[in-house]
């Protein structure tokens, strides 16, 4: 007999599970973690085969997609041993394994994702200028990652580029980013800049560029079709009638899409977050390695879910952060 499916308490099923494999960066992207940042010490991660056990149990109960996720994921020592295990699972219960990264690695893994089954990668791209890239990213270098791009589309990779919005950055390039994408048939998606990480009040009201905003200023260009279309994310999606390409908008602050999130995810620690504006979470790391069953590792797993909220608080209106989160972005997992 098949498991009963996750439904959390407002009866969407939970059919998608993002897993940070490890809290490290190669990176220290100003709106993700701090410039020096205190990471865990590896014996409080789970180890790459405590993974694979703890998403094959998520697979077993009815996840259809899993997205790796860091900090950075492929700067984890032998990250491609747990793809290849995980991707077993590809057309027996899983429909799709992929992976959040910065881009620093892709030009030395690309091929073996593509290899063991990953059909697309979501590439987190602020801007195209290098000096700004290298202020943004703090260590971080534009040629690398363009590289990385490179190899993810000689090896047959989809290659969707995320960019969140942040006002005086990145904002003169709005038109820029679209129009390079479209060249390199690139799928394109804007993020609201959100109040993860004790960054402080008002650096972050400073970023925070509302997407109707730049929506507002993508149509005074171009023709916007909106899509029906999910791709199991948050993400809403228009076509450009001009270039045919397809723009996403992520939109947790001024317009949340709670009310379909059919997500959950796992820290490199074995921390469940049933909602990524909220703190609430449960332990699955001692569940884990308490049996060599996962009778209770599955039982830990209902209980959280039987907990998911109906939504996140974040709200940047009336000039005041709320729903801040005390943890930074990078130990969530993108």
């Amino acid at each position: 007999m098949q498991p009963q499916p996750l439904i959390d308490p407002f009866a969407r099923p939970i059919t998608y599970l993002r897993v940070s494999v490890t809290d490290r960066c190669d990176f220290r992207c100003t709106y993700c973690m701090a410039e020096h940042m205190q990471f865990l010490p590896k014996r409080d991660l789970l180890s790459l085969e405590e993974l694979d056990r703890l998403c094959t149990a998520f697979v077993g109960l009815g996840v259809r997609k899993l997205r790796i996720t860091g900090g950075e994921p492929l700067v984890r020592r032998d990250i491609m041993s747990f793809f290849r295990a995980v991707s077993r699972h590809l057309g027996d219960g899983l429909d799709e394994l992929t992976l959040t990264t910065n881009g620093s690695q892709l030009a030395r893994f690309a091929g073996e994702l593509a290899e063991i089954g990953v059909r697309r990668v979501n590439v987190s791209l602020d801007t195209l200028d290098p000096e700004k890239f290298a202020r943004i990213t703090r260590w971080g270098r534009l040629p690398q990652v363009m590289a990385g791009l490179e190899a993810a589309k000689s090896a047959g990779l989809r290659v969707k580029i995320n960019a969140v919005a942040l006002k005086g950055f990145n904002d003169s390039e709005l038109f820029d980013l679209v129009e390079w994408c479209a060249a390199e048939d690139h799928d394109l998606t804007f993020i609201e800049v959100m109040p993860m990480g004790d960054m402080g009040e008002e650096a972050r009201l400073d970023q925070y560029w509302p997407l109707s905003d730049l929506r507002a200023s993508l149509a005074a260009r171009y023709t916007l079709v909106d899509l029906a279309e999910r791709t199991g994310g948050p993400a809403r999606y228009v076509r450009l009638a001009e270039t045919g390409q397809k723009i996403g908008f992520i939109t947790p602050l001024s317009h949340n899409f709670c009310e379909s999130c059919n997500r959950v995810r796992v820290t490199c620690t074995g921390e469940l977050f049933m909602c990524l504006g909220q703190e609430d979470r449960a332990d699955l790391r001692a569940p884990l390695r308490a049996s060599p069953d996962d009778g209770l590792l599955t039982e830990a797993i209902r209980a959280a879910i039987a907990r998911k909220p109906k939504g996140h608080d974040f709200d940047y209106s009336r000039q005041r952060v709320a729903g801040q989160m005390s943890r930074h972005m990078s130990h969530t997992g993108g």
